[in-house]
């Protein structure tokens, strides 16, 4: 049976080793708990959590900026081209239930405008600091614990 929840990972497009390694971790504790993995599609963060998840058995979902599937990381099974540029993380938000942020830059913080305005938990891992309304956590393992805490208390 497929998983009604829906956890999205935003990051930067690109990022250091540590930061994908980190990424992974957090896919890979998603696919660990039946959850379906969004996010933006492309590399870095994106693609370290893909890849982890997929790794794991796991579902990922990718929403692509652009018009073209083929520009997906290989580790999203299904890869959703929207033509929207940027305007997508909208959508990234919108499907999620809850979000972590794994570092990131300003498409990052754009998306966790938009969670915390529409009233979604965003969890922050290595990210923006001193914005009020992330939850802040030290590793992976917090991370996902702390997403699996609001979507069994239905506070997504």
């Amino acid at each position: 049976m497929l998983s009604t929840n829906y956890v999205g990972v935003i990051g930067a497009g690109r990022c250091s080793e540590e930061i994908y390694e980190l990424s992974r971790e957090v896919g890979r504790g998603i696919a660990q708990m039946g959850w379906v993995l969004v996010c933006g599609g492309l590399g870095g963060v994106m693609e370290g959590a893909a890849r982890g998840c997929a790794e794991a058995g796991g579902l990922t979902v990718g929403l692509l900026p652009g018009m073209e599937r083929a520009a997906a990381n290989p580790f999203i099974r299904i890869a959703m081209p929207t033509g929207l540029g940027e305007g997508r993380n909208f959508l990234i938000v919108r499907a999620s239930d809850v979000l972590i942020a794994v570092a990131g830059g300003y498409g990052t913080l754009s998306e966790i405008g938009l969670a915390l305005k529409t009233g979604k938990p965003v969890i922050g891992l290595e990210t923006w600091k001193y914005i009020e309304g992330i939850q802040h956590v030290d590793t992976a393992e917090e991370a996902v614990g702390k997403a699996g805490y609001f979507l069994s208390k239905g506070l997504s």
